[in-house]
């Protein structure tokens, strides 16, 4: 790192994360990462407490990414059902585009994951609370049907009954030849269960 450059959270999140993807979790450290950005591992510890606090950190703008994506999906205009659908796939897509695209960095993420329930459990509830927006217009619209339950208990059971199409454990299925039929069918089941 020139002299200049600020050290900044996002700039050791970058380098975290391209010390992960080369060493792997079991083998990446905080030395590591301040060798990256050519600093002392207590500049990084100034800005992270502890390894953990930067793993959990790196995690959570991982997830981030996730939901920023959709974003425009919650926020658009036009019939909610079309919306969902759209969600949902970019979803899909999302994660099997990370799963394929850098599998060194996916597992990575699995372990960091599986270290860091907290922020997963967050990212959930955050993908849920998009899909609950989505819902909400789409009740008013006169498209879904009033839910049963509240509507985030609805947005909820849509995102575990598509589970495998975004949790990570059913990664090694995504590729399968009949992923995207299974995909669809499960999809136009959840629409027709919001509008019944």
């Amino acid at each position: 790192m020139a002299a200049t450059e600020t050290l900044t959270a996002e700039r050791i999140l970058e380098a975290t994360e391209e010390v992960l993807r080369r060493y792997g979790p079991a083998k990446a450290t905080v030395v590591d990462v301040a060798r990256v950005l050519g600093v002392s591992h207590g500049s990084v510890y100034r800005h992270f407490r502890t390894k953990a606090a930067l793993r959990e950190a790196v995690t959570e703008r991982w997830l981030e990414r996730t939901i920023v994506a959709l974003v425009p999906y919650v926020e658009a205009e036009g019939p909610a059902d079309e919306r969902l659908t759209g969600w949902l796939t970019a979803l899909f897509a999302l994660k099997r585009k990370k799963a394929g695209g850098d599998p060194e960095l996916m597992a990575t993420f699995q372990v960091l994951i599986g270290e860091n329930s907290a922020v997963v459990d967050r990212h959930e509830e955050h993908l849920v609370e998009q899909i609950a927006r989505i819902l909400e217009d789409g009740h008013r619209e006169g498209l879904f049907a009033a839910p049963e339950r509240d509507v985030k208990a609805t947005a909820r059971a849509v995102f575990d009954a598509t589970d495998r199409f975004h949790n990570p454990a059913h990664a090694a299925d995504w590729s399968a030849p009949d992923a995207e039929d299974a995909f669809t069918a499960v999809v136009s089941l959840v629409q027709r269960a919001l509008k019944a």
